[in-house]
């Protein structure tokens, strides 16, 4: 069960696993905060019986850091270190009290002597300790901390083809968020600082504008990603439901060499149990939420 806190609400999406098929959506909720947080976490444990459940949440944009770096040459059991001590002058507080991560970006097919790269999710001790602490102070438990770029690869490993690059944009209260996947591994992700809420309230001229600097960071993120990964060719760009969605994808699709479609999480995932999916907008909603119900269950935080 993903629990995800949001500034007004707290969604909560659960998602069963398929090796045949689809992933199946089994239940989806929205609650409307109320009272501390922990308070609300502990009505919703015993509403929902989520002592029962493996649980995940995820982290906000500005409670973390993602950031790309040359992998240190050193052996597995001393990459951790190594890598705290490259991202010491990265971040804005002392490196010794950063909670941290790594991915590998796979370097598959790459044009020999390319340097290995890792991502490396980087959160205060502070932030991840209050967020633990939350779970432990309501009775629930917490299997892992997510962030979005990991979630938002979950879906689109969803949609890839064989052999080709997916990218996805997606937009919702917090922001856009742009990731380029290759066989379920990420490979980048770029932020883009318009939300959904703007789009749907931007009048004809605002939204024009939008448009266009959603467009121009989109032709700048594609370039820097043919640059880098010139051997893995893309297939698309996915966009997640927008206001307007059609007046959008024709004018990105006019303004981008990358062929631009809808994403239709439907097609992705069985939603049956959840008809509100079918609602496009719902879709962005839940996006990353979803995203997160699909994280490997060997994955840890």
């Amino acid at each position: 069960m993903v629990v995800n806190f949001r500034s007004d609400r707290i969604d909560l999406a659960h998602v069963r696993p398929s090796p045949a098929g689809r992933p199946e959506v089994v239940s989806l909720a929205s609650f409307r905060k109320e009272g501390r947080p922990e308070e609300a976490l502990a009505r919703l444990r015993k509403e929902l019986r989520l002592a029962s459940y493996r649980c995940v949440t995820l982290l906000g944009p500005g409670e973390y850091q993602m950031l790309s770096v040359d992998a240190p040459n050193v052996p597995a059991e001393e990459l951790r270190d190594a890598v705290r001590w490259r991202i010491k002058d990265m971040i804005d507080y002392p490196v010794q009290s950063a909670t941290l991560d790594v991915l590998d970006i796979p370097v598959d097919g790459a044009p020999p002597g390319r340097p290995k790269s890792l991502f490396v999710v980087v959160a205060s001790n502070e932030v991840i300790g209050a967020r633990m602490a939350l779970f432990e102070q309501a009775g629930v438990p917490l299997d892992a901390i997510d962030v979005p770029e990991t979630a938002q690869r979950n879906i689109a490993a969803l949609f890839e083809s064989d052999n080709r690059g997916l990218a996805l944009l997606h937009f919702d209260e917090q922001g856009g968020l742009l990731t380029f996947t290759h066989r379920g591994e990420l490979y980048a992700s770029r932020r883009i600082e318009i939300t959904l809420e703007q789009l749907a309230q931007a009048d004809v001229g605002r939204r024009g504008q939008l448009l266009d600097r959603i467009a121009l960071e989109l032709q700048r993120s594609l370039d820097n990603f043919d640059r880098q990964y010139s051997h893995i060719p893309l297939a698309k760009l996915l966009v997640a439901p927008l206001p307007d969605m059609s007046e959008a994808l024709a004018f990105l699709a006019a303004n981008l060499y990358a062929p631009v479609e809808e994403l239709k999480l439907v097609e992705g995932m069985d939603c049956t149990a959840v008809p509100d999916l079918n609602l496009p907008l719902r879709q962005s909603q839940w996006l990353q939420t979803l995203g997160a119900a699909l994280r490997p269950q060997e994955a840890r935080a």
